[in-house]
């Protein structure tokens, strides 16, 4: 890796570099370092997969001890931007800055209300992504959109579990509305997929294939508000479902 990183205003040496790390005196010395090192990834161009420069060069390069560049890397990794492969190095993840449950949905106790909860904030959310993808797609996009559709029903229909499919098939409707904010919080909300592929009651996996057909075609048709219409429904069914169980399982209780 260079000595020299360019901006947009120009360029500057590592030295600058360094400066840069002690202003902000409010963070850790190994939470500045972890944050220049963030800033040598965007300035170089960094790729996916792409290996850093080894502990001793970043500590030259960035004038701090190996020790804060070992505890900068560790904060790195634990924010999925790095990954230490044994024997190899340092790299940069596939999907960089992105965590797998943000929001630590998988140590909340109570699942069954938790995913009612998601299929609240999805309630609101959902159909408008839906709305928007109807507007947005491409052709190209659109067999992709069935195909993802009907791997839902197969994996349904072959009795195995459908999560995988059922998550890929609301990210990708979420790509499709060509908006990477929203592509970011669908993998979040939907989370409650996870939970819901769970319950294997017949009338919800019945009618997830039946309402998700519905979704793929409106949108696919470029039809905005049969889309809007057709996720709402499919949410709402979910729910309905989800409160019906609740309220067994409290019966029973």
């Amino acid at each position: 890796m260079s000595d020299v990183v360019c901006d947009k205003k120009g360029v500057y040496t590592m030295d600058n570099l360094f400066k840069t790390v002690q202003q902000h005196k409010e963070l850790s010395l190994s939470e500045r370092v972890a944050e220049q090192i963030s800033d040598l990834i965007k300035e170089q161009n960094i790729g996916i997969g792409d290996k850093l420069p080894n502990e001793f060069e970043l500590a030259e390069n960035l004038n701090v001890g190996r020790g804060t560049i070992r505890e900068a890397v560790k904060l790195l990794v634990a924010r999925n931007c790095l990954e230490i492969r044994r024997g190899k190095g340092t790299f940069v993840t596939e999907k960089i800055g992105q965590v797998t449950d943000p929001l630590g949905f998988e140590f909340v106790a109570d699942k069954v209300n938790l995913a009612t909860e998601l299929y609240e904030v999805r309630m609101q959310i959902e159909p408008w992504i839906a709305s928007l993808a109807a507007k947005r797609i491409q052709e190209e996009e659109k067999e992709e959109l069935k195909k993802r559709c009907a791997a839902v029903e197969e994996c349904i229909n072959a009795g195995i579990d459908h999560y995988e499919a059922d998550n890929a098939f609301h990210q990708y409707i979420a790509r499709c509305t060509h908006n990477s904010v929203l592509a970011e919080i669908s993998s979040i909300i939907t989370y409650s997929v996870r939970l819901f592929t769970r319950f294997k009651d017949p009338r919800i996996l019945k009618d997830t294939i039946r309402t998700h057909k519905a979704v793929a075609d409106a949108i696919c048709a470029n039809d905005a508000v049969w889309a809007e219409k057709s996720m709402r429904e499919h949410i709402a069914a979910n729910l309905d479902c989800i409160n019906q169980l609740k309220e067994t399982e409290n019966a029973k209780s």
